[in-house]
């Protein structure tokens, strides 16, 4: 028995609701319409990052570790859960920001602000282009010096240890759709550092499941994406001993919706944002359920899915960025 699925922290008291949409579906008129949660998964405000910190955590206190170290944007939904994740634990987290186009603004609220009431031990900023991981590194390596055990975590935890989460996240949507007797012809969700979509990809296919994921990109161009992910999707089946050949074809990445870049507001993430919060009272984010939902928006008025196609939407939460942005959905009001 591989032991590396069983080895975990639970973060979340059973699983995450699946919601039917339907006023979003007849405005749309597309395929029925599902939502699975995730943004009420547990630690501080949820989003799919806690899922990945079960098993990165469990990971971390096997080994020992008393801090954990890990990377992101100023506004880092991934930042904010694995500081939580620490502070559940009893153990230390030092963050490394990168620095917005905007300059950095030590009093920023929305995660920024919460990194600072959960009680981030050290924050390091660094440039926009800055080289994260060499960052960590050296914050890792002047906590040795201290006799301390760092444990670093990659931007996004997306590796082949916090996949693991999604694999288990792609079960409990088998499990769901089984006690509903309704299948999910497809899942729907954004994709940046990749780990969600790579873990639910590996995790559909270790259940023989015909259930299809298509990442909307938050950050890459479609080749790049798919690239990134199919190569996590590969480590992580090996991790776990997952057998058969991964090909290509079973990594689907739109990048319709990126934009101008990362974090970067699009007319079309504004619109869905607001749709789904006046069909269904539903809060999106704008840096990546905002664009995802965008896309999904953008395929069902092309025509990609059928009246009868069942699509699962995978909140990932990241709700607290909405409030660092308030002109965006005030503009033109009155």
């Amino acid at each position: 028995m591989n032991p590396i699925r069983y080895e975990r922290r639970h973060y979340t008291t059973g699983p995450t609701a699946i919601e039917r949409l339907d006023r979003l579906s007849e405005v749309l008129g597309g395929p029925t319409i599902s939502i699975k949660r995730d943004d009420l998964l547990g630690l501080t405000a949820g989003g799919n990052k806690t899922r990945k910190l079960e098993y990165l955590a469990a990971d971390a206190i096997k080994q020992g570790a008393d801090t954990l170290i890990t990377c992101g944007a100023v506004q880092s939904n991934h930042c904010r859960l694995t500081l939580s994740a620490a502070v559940r634990e009893g153990l230390a987290c030092q963050l490394v920001l990168t620095e917005p186009e905007t300059g950095y603004n030590p009093q920023a609220g929305g995660n920024h602000l919460l990194f600072h009431l959960l009680g981030a031990e050290k924050i390091e900023v660094i440039a926009s282009d800055g080289d994260m991981l060499a960052a960590m590194e050296e914050l890792a390596q002047a906590l040795k010096k201290e006799g301390r055990k760092p444990y670093l975590i990659p931007v996004g935890g997306s590796n082949e240890v916090g996949s693991i989460g999604y694999m288990a996240c792609a079960e409990e949507i088998e499990q769901q759709a089984w006690e509903t007797g309704t299948p999910f012809d497809y899942v729907v969700t954004a994709t940046g550092s990749g780990g969600t979509q790579a873990g639910l990809i590996a995790g559909f296919m270790a259940r023989q499941s015909n259930t299809k994921v298509i990442g909307v990109n938050v950050s890459r161009d479609r080749a790049s994406q798919e690239a990134k992910v199919l190569e996590l999707v590969q480590s992580t089946a090996e991790a776990v001993g997952l057998r058969g050949e991964i090909l290509p074809a079973a990594v689907r990445c739109e990048d319709k919706n990126v934009g101008p870049g990362y974090a970067i507001p699009t007319e079309e993430m504004v619109e869905a944002v607001q749709l789904v919060a006046r069909t269904e009272g539903i809060l999106l984010d704008p840096v990546y359920t905002g664009k995802a939902m965008a896309g999904l928006i953008g395929m069902i008025r092309e025509g990609q899915f059928t009246k009868e196609d069942h699509v699962l939407f995978l909140h990932t939460g990241g709700s607290p960025a909405l409030y660092t942005a308030p002109q965006l959905f005030l503009s033109g009001e009155k």
